[in-house]
């Protein structure tokens, strides 16, 4: 049996049990990473060593930042988003991170779909902000 739910107006259907629980992000240092990930975007740190670093927000999905001796061979500096990190105040967070000297897109797309914008991590990647 398939269960749907509605974000906005499009119905999303998946398989019972199935659930997206981690977003991988490849960076040079997890540890230095992650601290910067928590004072920027308020993500918990929940583990962090040389391999990789655990970070949990306010719902059920995670991210893990890779580093080099993760294994995985990645690099640094991705182009596209590999998941978005939902704000409350869309404009106050780009402010925020503007003033930081973080370098920011505009806020573009549909207010009835989903507003958001593009930040660069210290590492180059794409990270990608909305407001739903």
């Amino acid at each position: 049996m398939r269960k749907e739910r509605v974000h906005s107006s499009v119905t999303i259907t998946g398989m019972p049990g199935t659930a997206i629980t981690t977003a991988f992000i490849p960076v040079r240092d997890p540890q230095v990473a992650a601290h910067w990930y928590s004072r920027m975007l308020g993500l918990t740190v929940a583990d962090a060593n040389r391999f990789s670093a655990l970070l949990a927000g306010s719902g059920t999905a995670s991210v893990t930042l890779m580093g080099p001796d993760s294994g995985i061979q990645v690099s640094p500096g991705l182009s596209w988003a590999t998941c978005n990190f939902t704000v409350d105040d869309l404009d106050a967070k780009r402010a925020e991170l503007a003033e930081q000297g973080v370098p920011v897109g505009s806020i573009t797309g549909s207010p009835d779909v989903c507003l958001f914008f593009t930040a660069q991590d210290p590492d180059g990647n794409t990270l990608l902000l909305t407001d739903r």
